[in-house]
């Protein structure tokens, strides 16, 4: 209850700035935690839907993997049902590579929507306090004006102690937001680096397929007449 009250007067000294950079930490923290919640669902859908498709690529059971990656909404699923979905057109490593690319194309932005605003969000809580600590100190100026020499300096000194909490509450939500964004970044390249790694492994397996040497034929056993025997 203490560190509420605290709080509650702290946002209430720093006078009106200080609801704006409220605002802006809380939206920015409600698309930390859906960012956060949305990529490392998406990674657990990916492995496992490559786990599932990784054994019919190998066996060559295309027509299956095609049906598992259509009916996935894994973004890993989405990229192979592109490369797939090209195979009974066309085998060659191009062709297919560049449709894999449209799929990444598509899914890329998927990843990485709204993260950006979090560095947004992180500079314009440190200009809003800076700007509440200029407007607090033209305040404290134009109040201090008229009042007693003798009080001066204590007014003064109280006004720009208030103002500065105004600063302070703006650096303090750009910080985490910062630290935030970085993360997901890193998370998000993740992703994309995994996404990317599945499409070249792809093409390696359908490069290996289709170079494999033909299994050997058996070769009929040869016949001799020698004293009416077989060889």
């Amino acid at each position: 209850m203490h560190v509420i009250n605290s709080f509650v007067g702290f946002m209430q000294e720093g006078g009106f700035f200080m609801y704006p950079i409220l605002l802006v930490l809380t939206v920015g923290l409600s698309i930390s935690l859906e960012r956060f919640l949305y990529l490392t669902n998406t990674k657990k859908a990916n492995l496992k839907t490559w786990s599932q498709m990784l054994p019919l690529i190998e066996q060559g059971r295309f027509n299956e993997a095609l049906a598992a990656a259509s009916a996935s909404s894994a973004a890993v699923g989405k990229i192979l049902a592109y490369g797939l979905s090209r195979l009974s057109a066309t085998r060659r490593r191009s062709d297919i590579e560049t449709a894999m690319e449209e799929g990444l194309m598509e899914t890329i932005p998927r990843l990485e929507k709204r993260t950006h605003y979090l560095a947004t969000f992180a500079n314009i809580s440190t200009l809003l306090g800076l700007l509440g600590t200029v407007t607090g100190l033209i305040e404290a100026f134009a109040a201090v004006a008229n009042a007693d020499p003798a009080q001066k300096a204590e007014l003064l000194s109280a006004s720009i102690s208030v103002a500065m909490n105004c600063t302070a509450f703006g650096l303090g939500a750009a910080i985490p937001m910062m630290l935030i964004y970085s993360f997901l970044q890193s998370k998000t390249t993740e992703l994309v680096d995994s996404l990317e790694m599945v499409a070249v492994k792809f093409l390696n397996l359908l490069q290996e397929q289709a170079t494999a040497p033909a299994p050997a034929q058996p070769q009929p056993r040869a016949h001799s007449q020698v004293s009416g025997k077989i060889a």
